[in-house]
């Protein structure tokens, strides 16, 4: 966290005004494999009183039964109370707000009236297009996304000729899309923090949110979520709220997935490769996410992969330097927004192994992945939780593998099992298959 002066530069509130617009949220989320805790029954959708529209587009996902995190925020979201979420990776947070969005929303100004801000162009995109699928029977609902990467012009066409009335966009390149004044919220209703522990702690991503929060209508609802919330972020979180509903479900301790297998593989660095390959030849898998600490280890380790005839890929484009280096087909350091074409080949099926960096680690959503390594440790217990988040999500089974080189390594997982009050083994010679694929 910063330090007092960035406390100072939060926004001032009048503590008795009075906050919300007496709208509503509803939730989804896929279907859990075996009616875990948070199922309802079958119904429990139509129980929210949605919209029609709102309702096929959730049948035509394939959800069943709200999560426990959605069967918890929809009373309070419908309300137009502000929301703070804490919640376990893979239990349908976005889809909280996707639906509440677009369940409460006022069609008939041409105007941007829901703003969800996060912290990476990736999640943008999935954001926008859980709101496009959750939303497709709405015929007027306009969603658009902004973000570093791509040329601003496009933004700026797209804002003046097709105003949307949901942006999902990174904080950065909103708050410059204000500031050229090509972007105008004085008609925003919802304002959606996505990630906000990251979004907060980030000084430089805070000071951007603060910036945009400000020059937004004080009558509005504030919403934010994550996976991991610390005390000192909670508070300032609140900053940006009034009374807002605070909902944890289940305990920091316990936000690991049920259906997670975790193990780890005590080693030396050197031996990593081999193993990894060793692993990748053993375990079954639909597909899997290799986590390395930089970008040049996850273009090292994806170009040893692809040379071993493994169908794998990084989001990371290969520098020019390497062009020469580049497979047939696979484009050397361009435009930025190259890495969402990339992110759009994973979640398309059409690679089966993506190596990244932490940059994949948070919020990203993968139907397929049932197995996370992470090949370099992270830095902190928050970073790890999020990363085996990506598997075992909505009630599947799925499996984490951790390799520990060194004292660092095997500290940060010695942290992770005391914080989150999980046991994680040794990885054994054999694992049985079913505890990590579904049927």
């Amino acid at each position: 966290m910063a330090g007092d002066k960035a406390e100072e530069d939060l926004p001032d509130f009048d503590e008795d005004a009075a906050v919300g617009n007496g709208s509503g949220s509803a939730a989804g989320g896929r279907p859990e494999a075996h009616g875990g805790a948070g199922a309802i029954s079958a119904s429990g959708f139509r129980d929210f009183l949605l919209a029609p529209n709102l309702m096929q587009g959730i049948i035509d996902c394939g959800f069943e039964h709200p999560s426990e995190v959605q069967h918890a925020c929809i009373p309070q979201a419908v309300l137009g109370t502000d929301v703070l979420c804490q919640a376990k990776s893979g239990m349908g947070k976005t889809a909280v707000f996707v639906l509440s969005c677009i369940q409460i929303i006022d069609l008939s100004l041409k105007e941007v009236r829901v703003l969800v801000l996060c912290h990476t162009r990736e999640l943008a995109y999935q954001i926008e297009h859980e709101f496009l699928r959750l939303g497709k029977h709405v015929k007027e609902l306009k969603v658009a996304a902004v973000y570093g990467g791509g040329t601003i012009e496009k933004d700026k066409e797209m804002l003046k000729s097709n105003c949307p009335h949901v942006l999902v966009g990174t904080p950065g390149r909103v708050l410059q899309l204000m500031k050229s004044g090509d972007l105008k919220l004085d008609h925003l209703t919802q304002f959606v923090v996505d990630e906000c522990d990251r979004c907060l702690d980030e000084l430089g991503l805070r000071k951007d949110i603060q910036g945009i929060f400000v020059k937004t209508p004080k009558k509005k609802q504030v919403m934010m979520f994550s996976a991991t919330i610390q005390p000192d972020t909670r508070i300032t979180a609140k900053k940006f709220m009034q009374n807002p509903h605070e909902i944890t479900v289940e305990s920091e301790a316990k936000l690991t997935l049920h259906g997670l297998q975790q193990y780890y593989i005590q080693l030396e660095e050197r031996e990593k490769s081999k193993r990894l390959i060793d692993l990748l030849d053993q375990l079954e898998f639909n597909q899997v996410i290799i986590f390395v600490k930089s970008v040049k280890r996850a273009l090292a380790l994806d170009g040893l992969l692809q040379e071993c005839k493994f169908p794998s890929m990084t989001l990371h484009p290969l520098p020019k330097a390497f062009a020469h280096k580049a497979a047939k087909g696979e484009s050397t350091l361009g435009p930025e927004h190259d890495r969402i074409e990339r992110l759009r080949q994973f979640k398309d099926f059409r690679k089966r192994i993506l190596v990244t960096t932490d940059l994949f680690g948070r919020g990203m959503d993968v139907e397929r992945v049932n197995i996370v390594i992470s090949y370099d440790m992270p830095e902190d217990s928050d970073a790890y939780l999020h990363r085996v988040g990506r598997a075992g999500r909505f009630g599947t089974k799925g499996l984490a593998i951790a390799f520990c080189a060194g004292e660092k390594e095997t500290e940060v997982l010695n942290k992770v099992q005391a914080r989150f009050e999980v046991s994680i083994p040794q990885m054994p010679a054999q694992i049985d298959t079913s505890s990590y694929l579904n049927a």
